[in-house]
């Protein structure tokens, strides 16, 4: 499960592997993931149509999460993948082939978790998984709830890092989901404990630690975005 922000994630692990009930998939068998290409995600019902929540205005410009489309971001994803800084965390150093394989357990999932290209004032700067996190693996580490959506990130540009920018998106990006997902009452994100950069930016973002859970591969800080403290923030 990744991690989080500039070198901001960790392990590839297969995040998918959790089953909706017969009765769900059934309810969604017809109609309900409608991507408009082969390589669009289906940001569909169980992200509440994603690919259709718009740009967050954010003190650096228009902010809008943009599903991936393999053939025109794979070799973007690939080189932010191969940066020794994000490696650390992500582990998908190599060829295009590893990071593909990465993208494509969730292209062709069932739109539980949805890859997405940050885009800053027009520019593909970041890349991001939003995911349910109730019907992720991650539900087994912690008390999940329903409909507790998950995000993963990463940004892309050594310029872009350690100026506060990840905690800007990071807070865009929270309010993104809780503005288009009216059932979500928490954000929550799993950032490695030695990425301390993700830690801090989290908590700036608004997001609060809420306990330290051991997952497969490392040990991550809980971090929770609680819609109810949203006005205080």
């Amino acid at each position: 499960m990744p991690s989080t922000d500039s070198g901001l994630s960790s392990s590839s692990d297969d995040t998918l592997d959790l089953q909706l009930p017969p009765e769900f998939s059934a309810l969604f068998a017809d109609g309900g993931r409608q991507p408009a290409s082969p390589d669009v995600p289906a940001a569909g019902p169980l992200l509440d149509n994603l690919a259709g929540w718009g740009a967050a205005d954010t003190p650096a410009g228009p902010f809008e999460l943009v599903p991936v489309e393999p053939a025109r971001d794979l070799d973007r994803i690939t080189g932010w993948m191969n940066d020794p800084a994000v490696a650390a965390f992500w582990e998908l150093a190599g060829p295009p082939e590893i990071t593909a394989a990465h993208l494509r357990g969730q292209l062709d999932g069932d739109g539980r978790s949805v890859p997405c290209l940050g885009v800053l004032a027009g520019v593909p700067m970041s890349y991001w998984e939003i995911y349910r996190a109730d019907l992720d693996p991650l539900a087994r580490y912690y008390p999940a709830r329903p409909q507790d959506t998950g995000v993963h990130l990463l940004i892309g540009g050594v310029s872009d890092r350690g100026r506060g920018l990840g905690s800007t998106l990071l807070r865009a990006t929270a309010d993104l989901v809780l503005d288009h997902r009216p059932h979500c009452a928490r954000v929550v994100a799993e950032p490695d404990l030695r990425n301390t950069a993700s830690v801090a930016a989290f908590l700036t973002a608004g997001f609060r630690y809420a306990d330290e859970i051991e997952l497969p591969g490392k040990r991550a800080a809980l971090m929770v975005r609680d819609r109810a403290h949203r006005p205080l923030l």
